[in-house]
């Protein structure tokens, strides 16, 4: 427990006011958390406290025999220079950051097309991140660069203190290569900002007060000219302090400049604006759902929920376009580029200077086809050349140009390879990654469970070709379930070398929250339906059980962020299914969830907690509610970050507080760095790998047994 003798009478005086003042801020709620104090994210007794675990942590996985080897290897694969560097084209050049051993915080860099077609290319550095957080004895983490068209002389460049979310922006003379002294300048801030002009910015940042939304998101949209201070910018526009954020965005496409307001309310719940002269606002009368894109001259919506419009009902998760000048005149008639049906869904799409290019998944497996602009019917033809199996995507190089295509394809063995295609045209091999890992003996499958209500629940499994149905193999189940965001193939070095090939079985689950099956997948576990997600991921686990390939003494499973609340509720809900998990940057305290940092964003997808009809459900998947001292529970690992400023680091440390005073075993490890993606450089990505994956070899693969390469 907490509460050990060598605590001071003073820490605990103020733990104690802290918990009552917190609790008081939280409007009276009847659960009592004397856990509350350790949400002080930097606080001396909160960070003593991690700092203590982190060590317990560490002393044990770190002496485990196989820790420094795994670690080391983990490292060669992130830091490989035969790694893809993926870019983009901006004017004549091609742009890449890149991380290496030498580099540990990354460099940005261009190239040309001839020399990127080489195997070693020629790279012009700009901007060396090592080099300047050592200048300024800061922490940099590269967020990004938006350059200036069609000078592309300028830049906006973005950085991050430790991997947050908020970011510092600076203008950088691309000439000179160095940050204009007296140019755009943005104070820390989860804020943004993009050209307009040479001379314009629309910015978006913390004001002062009243000028955040209650997600911690700007509120306000102004347009900067140089010369003047932040302060006196003009005001566009002007959200709700319960809106997600706003945003305001310079569309420079040639022959198509525009100025377009977002007022994003929630997630899949946004209104968009057309501004024109004098400041006026169109509203585009779309869903609020709907995804809206204008592109060139056409206005392209994504249906997420089902449309009534002039006559006709259009069915959710279609694709329509109609051209922008017609729809802003008051036409109303589409064209429909997809329609989903029971296994299919829209997975993206986009366009070259004559095509526009959708991707389809089908049953998690991608197609792609084409289809010629300005044409009186929409053709669609399968992409020439493109693999028939695997996570395939496609980008335009140059939309305004040309035709050309950047085709990536990948699935679990097949190491990345990105390809050159002219539309019409086969692809032709660029680069491709080397394989970390003898993949000669291993198979992917594709499953289906039936899930608690009927539902036919797609996984991923990738194993020994001779597996043996004994159900004593070690297994790793993935998964995420939220967000519409889709699981799909992917090649991992670092899980290939620390798991496939130590012989352990992976699997990812296609649950229902995801986007696998577009927004019908997704909604399906929205709010009061969440226990869906986690039905589907027993099902899937109770499958993998009946057909013999492991059993609960040998299942692990692991997930990050809403991934994480996946994991603490299979935990809590499911404890008899698994003897280890992993639980990463996660969120576990939904009574709360709403008043951490980013977190009143995300009401859409699991409700709000402080209307007590919607608390009535979320209890039901709110980890830290269901914890009980009388329940034997798999062994956890609770990963986390302290600079991660958009899931607090307090749920994990309270989900670990309350198990660790009841007895349960729980390890515990927070990096004091890394942002949400939990590690800010290569190297504390390798050790919090290794972390996890050292923790999961102890506890399922069987006694006595020597893992090898």
């Amino acid at each position: 427990m907490f509460y050990q003798k060598r605590m001071t009478w003073c820490w605990l005086t103020w733990a104690c006011w802290l918990s009552c003042l917190t609790a008081v801020a939280a409007r009276g709620q009847e659960f009592d958390d004397p856990w509350l104090w350790l949400e002080d994210v930097t606080g001396d007794a909160a960070l003593d406290w991690v700092r203590a675990r982190n060590a317990k942590t560490q002393a044990i996985l770190e002496n485990d025999p196989e820790f420094a080897k795994l670690q080391s290897d983990l490292l060669a694969i992130l830091d490989s220079d035969a790694r893809i560097p993926m870019v983009s084209k901006q004017g004549e050049y091609y742009y890449n950051f890149w991380r290496d051993k030498a580099n540990p915080r990354g460099v940005w860099r261009r190239t040309t097309w001839d020399e990127y077609q080489q195997d070693d290319p020629l790279w012009e550095v700009l901007l060396d991140l090592d080099v300047l957080a050592a200048q300024e004895n800061e922490n940099w983490v590269w967020g990004g660069a938006s350059l200036l068209r069609p000078q592309f002389d300028r830049a906006l460049v973005s950085l991050s203190r430790g991997g947050a979310d908020a970011r510092v922006i600076r203008e950088f003379d691309m000439e000179r290569r160095q940050f204009v002294e007296d140019g755009f300048q943005l104070p820390e801030s989860k804020g943004s900002m993009g050209w307009v002009d040479r001379d314009t910015v629309f910015v978006q940042t913390n004001f002062g007060e009243g000028s955040m939304t209650s997600s911690g998101y700007p509120r306000l949209t102004k347009r900067w000219r140089r010369g003047t201070t932040l302060e006196s910018a003009e005001l566009i526009f002007e959200g709700q302090a319960t809106d997600m954020q706003i945003m305001a965005i310079h569309d420079d496409t040639r022959g198509y400049e525009r100025d377009i307001v977002m007022r994003n309310i929630a997630f899949y719940n946004n209104e968009m604006f057309i501004l024109g002269p004098g400041g006026r606002l169109t509203k585009l009368d779309v869903p609020n759902s709907a995804n809206k894109r204008p592109m060139f001259e056409y206005l392209f919506v994504e249906l997420r929920q089902p449309w009534e419009v002039a006559g006709r009902t259009y069915v959710a998760g279609s694709l329509l376009v109609t051209t922008l000048r017609e729809f802003l005149a008051g036409e109303r008639t589409f064209d429909v580029l997809f329609e989903p049906t029971d296994n299919t869904a829209l997975a993206g799409f986009g366009m070259t200077k004559d095509y526009l290019y959708l991707n389809i998944l089908e049953d998690v497996k991608n197609r792609i086809f084409v289809l010629p602009l300005r044409q009186d019917e929409w053709r669609r033809v399968p992409l020439v050349g493109a693999p028939e199996f695997g996570t395939i995507s496609v980008s335009a190089i140059d939309s305004e140009e040309s035709n050309d295509i950047f085709v990536t394809s990948t699935d679990y063995l097949t190491p990345t390879t990105l390809s050159y295609a002219t539309i019409g045209e086969a692809p032709r091999r660029i680069k491709s990654l080397p394989a970390f890992f003898d993949s000669s003996h291993l198979t992917i499958s594709q499953h289906f469970a039936k899930s608690a209500d009927g539902t036919r629940v797609p996984y991923f499994m990738v194993a020994r070709r001779d597996l043996t149905f004994h159900g004593a193999n070690p297994t790793l189940l993935y998964g995420y379930g939220g967000f519409e965001i889709s699981m799909q193939p992917n090649y991992g070095g670092s899980v290939g070398r620390a798991w496939l090939s130590q012989g352990g079985v992976y699997v990812v689950a296609n649950i229902r929250g995801g986007g696998e099956y577009g927004p019908r997948w997704h909604q399906a576990a929205l709010k009061a339906n969440r226990l869906r997600a986690y039905e589907d991921f027993a099902a899937v686990a109770q499958d993998l059980f009946a057909r013999g390939v492991t059993s609960p003494d040998h299942l692990g499973i692991q997930g990050g962020s809403n991934g994480g609340l996946l994991v603490g509720n299979m935990v809590t809900r499911y404890p008899e299914l698994m003897a280890a998990a992993v639980c990463q940057v996660p969120l576990l305290d939904m009574r709360r969830y709403n008043k951490l940092l980013a977190g009143a964003s995300w009401m859409a997808e699991y409700g709000n907690p402080d209307v007590p009809e919607e608390w009535a459900f979320i209890e039901a998947f709110s980890p830290y509610h269901n914890v009980r001292a009388a329940t034997r529970y798999p062994a956890v690992l609770f990963t986390t970050s302290t600079r991660d400023d958009r899931v607090h680091p307090g749920h994990a440390r309270k989900m670990m507080a309350l198990m660790e005073s009841q007895g349960h075993d729980v390890w515990y490890y927070e990096n004091i760095e890394g942002g949400h993606g939990g590690a800010a450089n290569n190297q504390q990505s390798a050790y919090m790998q290794a972390l996890a994956y050292t923790f999961l070899k102890r506890r399922l693969f069987p006694a006595g047994s020597t893992l090898h390469q």
